[in-house]
């Protein structure tokens, strides 16, 4: 009889689907699944022998099982996915019927306004008596400021605002008080970041966004009320004075202060009122308007450095979302009193579209990284968690803008300048800017440094896109860097004491990208840079073979209008402790036109060649196109450096070469990226327009063909168009590499670039062994040599690793070998297919 049921037993088993498990059984194979979601055949025998009660279960029913698990979690977690997504287009939708609900009414008004001028024209082309002159004069008071009498600032008086700041708040978020146009390339839809419009034609610079966020209105609200702590150029907000309403709502009386952008402007600054309430309907409202003419209540005389702008009524409307979340309309509106500041940057000061990117959007992209943190894990890369990462990018954000501004009240005072007003110079002796310079640090020895100096200066620079130069800047240090000052300021950080740059002979042979936290959006990257050391001195012992640099990179897409690009950076001590000094030093690029860039979005150039010609050199004149016109942009330059203070003169001459010698640096890479150096070719990027490059495409297909005897590309695309550009947009990631003792990579495609997260100029810094993981290492060194006999080989799908340290999965790869018309091996060539970032 057990023979017989064991027999049935496993007659069931062949068949993979009669077998039923006891719940002893289950509980067994679930303690171990969530040890090991995909145990190996000896890890199953294993649990066999371990666990009597599967002893009758064979281990290729267990394999079923474990497949059958997996296949149970995935589709629980796309189901999970799908109502997420569900949710929140049902939410997007609401938004989108209610937005649309506002353009009609705003139509209708603009309907209606026609209609009222429309017949006011005609009544005054009737009129027979000559008005003009008193048009002038009357036209000439439509711009003249009414004088309003002071309002009453006692409590009584201040609910009153509060009252009527709600009611314009409320008309400007979801009425028609302002006509709101659609930020130029933001498009709707449930992976955006929200529904983003810029103002036209009213009073100052206006933004409006709307968008879900996966906190509870409190939450939001809170997190926003707290400006300081998410928005870059807020240096300070003070609440002076806290009043309850009747109704559950505060009033707050607020001090704020914004930084400067750059040295050639002061700094703003807001006396506020900001009204905290709970609607009918159980929506949390936070709105803000400044306080002027007030009169029986407090008051903010002007502050010295400050230019005292107005905020015009904004803020937060926070709504429950069904299923959790929040669904928020935010209104900014400020006028920033533009006739302060020179004429050329008035239109940073007058653009909507600065303000959405600075603020709006910058308040959004807060709230969505917050609530991604609280979904996902706490403890990202290196093990920091992600509040401690953002507060080292506020540290340096933050301390970059603190050197812009110099403000006398941290301690800054100003150098006398050397016959020259280019460079300014600034010494700040208190303790607390050192950030802890004084103190014993991680490393055991005392940093001697007592004082700290900055060299700072701004120019202005034509047709050179921001997010282009950044980029160069970024990937090319060795162009504009000194390595013996980098040096110098390691050591100067860290312990003491150092000598100038000069007497050391040491030199660092390249940097290193390790990437460390990003935003959603990868509009921000935060990275350790490892500039690795070579021949030091014997003195120099006390230094590491290598340095390190902590750096925040901002505003690398072309596409983001208005969007200001940053590189802030400041070298840190190896072992990387979140209370260490920092010293940001770094680049801040302005755009000041408004108007969008015709230039693809990933234009680079390669300016080893560009470079050593010069401006009178064409080599690279036809590389690629700028359709877009002038386009201006201010860049602002500030250099920190610790220092003693007997060192002065010596630390500030220094200093203020450098900062000579990197302007010098800037400008030369400005003339290589200079419509003067490009043509028109079709948006298409360096090298693909050289004749070289074509070629280059005319081998891979021919080489491709003769191997495997396909086509790579289809011949359908081929009518009139030229290989290279078909190879360009090929879907697949198709990237060669040199026939090198260390390969590195020579072309790629769109798909290539995008899959190695890279620009063509940075490509050749990337070697072959990079790209892929242990197992795909001695994969391909297996299949290396059937590659130079055969002529290609075709290579399962794994992982490799982007240029940023993602990973990325591929369904298969095919490499082959690449002739020249002398049939002699030119590079290898790979081609990545249905690749994805996990």
């Amino acid at each position: 009889m057990m023979a017989m049921s064991c027999k049935d037993g496993k007659a069931a088993m062949d068949n993979g689907k009669y077998v039923r498990y006891t719940p002893e059984q289950v509980e067994a194979l679930e303690r171990l699944y969530h040890e090991c979601p995909k145990p190996s055949s000896i890890r199953r025998q294993q649990l066999i022998r371990e666990c009597p009660i599967l002893s009758n279960i064979e281990p290729k029913q267990i394999k079923v099982w474990f497949q059958n698990r997996r296949c149970r979690e995935k589709q629980r977690k796309e189901a999970s996915r799908l109502q997420a997504v569900n949710r929140k287009l049902t939410a997007m939708n609401k938004l989108l019927m209610e937005e649309n609900d506002r353009l009609q009414k705003q139509v209708s008004h603009l309907v209606y306004e026609n209609g009222y001028f429309r017949q006011h024209t005609q009544n005054t082309t009737l009129a027979t008596k000559d008005t003009s002159c008193e048009s002038v004069v009357t036209s000439g008071q439509h711009h003249l400021t009414p004088q309003h009498p002071p309002r009453d600032a006692s409590p009584a008086g201040l609910l009153s605002i509060a009252e009527e700041t709600l009611a314009e708040f409320l008309s400007k978020a979801t009425g028609t008080a302002v006509e709101w146009v659609q930020m130029p390339g933001m498009k709707p839809g449930p992976d955006s970041i929200g529904i983003v419009a810029i103002s036209h034609g009213c009073t100052g610079v206006a933004a409006r966004a709307c968008g879900l966020v996966g906190l509870e209105p409190t939450r939001v609200a809170e997190i926003l009320k707290d400006r300081h702590s998410w928005f870059r150029d807020c240096r300070a907000v003070d609440v002076l004075n806290v009043l309850p309403t009747a109704n559950g709502g505060t009033i707050e009386l607020l001090y704020m202060q914004l930084y400067a952008p750059t040295t050639l402007a002061p700094a703003r600054d807001f006396w506020l009122l900001r009204y905290t309430s709970v609607m009918e309907d159980g929506s949390l409202v936070v709105c803000e308007r400044s306080l002027s003419n007030t009169q029986n209540g407090p008051s903010m005389p002007p502050v010295p450095n400050f230019v005292r702008a107005e905020m015009l009524p904004s803020g937060y409307l926070i709504r429950p979302c069904e299923g959790g979340g929040s669904i928020i309309h935010i209104v900014d509106h400020l006028n920033l009193e533009a006739w302060s500041v020179p004429e050329v940057l008035r239109p940073l000061y007058e653009s909507s579209t600065v303000l959405a990117q600075k603020t709006t959007m910058a308040a959004l992209r807060q709230l969505r990284q917050i609530a991604q943190e609280v979904s996902q894990s706490n403890v990202t890369n290196w093990g920091r968690r992600p509040a401690a990462l953002r507060a080292l990018s506020q540290r340096l954000s933050r301390g970059f803008n603190e050197a812009v501004n110099g403000f006398t009240d941290e301690g800054w005072t100003m150098m006398g300048n050397d016959g020259m007003d280019d460079v300014t110079i600034l010494v700040n002796s208190s303790p607390e800017k050192l950030m802890g310079l004084n103190l014993t640090f991680a490393n055991g020895f005392p940093a001697v440094s007592n004082a700290v100096l900055c060299a700072k200066a701004s120019m202005l620079l034509q047709n050179v896109p921001p997010a282009i130069l950044l980029r160069f800047l970024r990937e090319h240090r060795s162009e504009w860097a000194d390595n013996n000052i980098d040096a110098y300021s390691a050591a100067a950080v860290k312990v003491g004491p150092c000598s100038l740059p000069g007497a050391r002979v040491g030199t660092f042979g390249g940097q290193v990208i390790l990437p460390l936290a990003h935003t959603i959006e990868h509009e921000e990257l935060l990275e350790v840079i490892k500039l690795e050391g070579v021949a030091h001195c014997p003195e120099d012992a006390i230094m590491p073979r290598d340095m390190f640099l902590l750096q925040l990179c901002s505003g690398m897409d072309e596409n983001a209008i208005g969007t200001c690009a940053e590189l802030i950076f400041a070298p840190i001590d190896a072992s990387f402790a979140d209370e260490a000094p920092l010293l940001p030093s770094g680049f801040r690029i302005i755009p000041l036109d408004s108007g969008k860039e015709a230039s693809s979005p990933n234009r680079t150039l390669d300016l080893a060649s560009a470079l050593e010609i010069g401006p009178s050199g064409n080599k690279a004149s036809n590389d690629y196109s700028l359709n877009s016109g002038s386009t201006r942009s201010v860049m602002t330059i500030a250099f920190e450096f610790a220092f003693e203070s007997h060192m002065q003169e010596s630390v500030a001459s220094m200093a203020r070469q450098y900062v000579r010698s990197i302007i010098s640096s800037v400008q030369r890479v400005a003339i290589a990226l200079s419509p003067s150096h490009l043509s028109s070719h079709g948006g298409l990027r360096p090298p693909l327009g050289t004749p070289e490059a074509n070629t280059l495409a005319q081998w891979i297909c021919q080489s491709y063909r003769c191997y495997l005897g396909v086509e790579l590309l289809k011949s359908g695309s081929e009518g009139g168009e030229p290989p290279l550009k078909t190879l360009w947009h090929h879907s697949d990631a198709i990237m060669c590499c040199s026939l090198k003792a260390l390969p590195v990579f020579t072309f790629a495609n769109q798909a290539g670039l995008d899959m190695l997260e890279t620009t063509l100029v940075a490509l050749q810094d990337i070697t072959l062994e990079k790209i892929f993981d242990d197992h795909g290492r001695k994969t391909l060194c297996s299949e290396f040599p059937q590659i130079m006999q055969q002529g290609f080989a075709c290579l399962q799908g794994g992982i490799c690793l982007s240029s940023m340290g993602r990973p990325v999965s591929y369904e298969r790869a095919v490499a082959w070998k690449v002739l020249n018309e002398e049939e002699n091996a030119h590079c290898i060539c790979f081609m990545f297919m249905n690749w994805s970032f996990v």
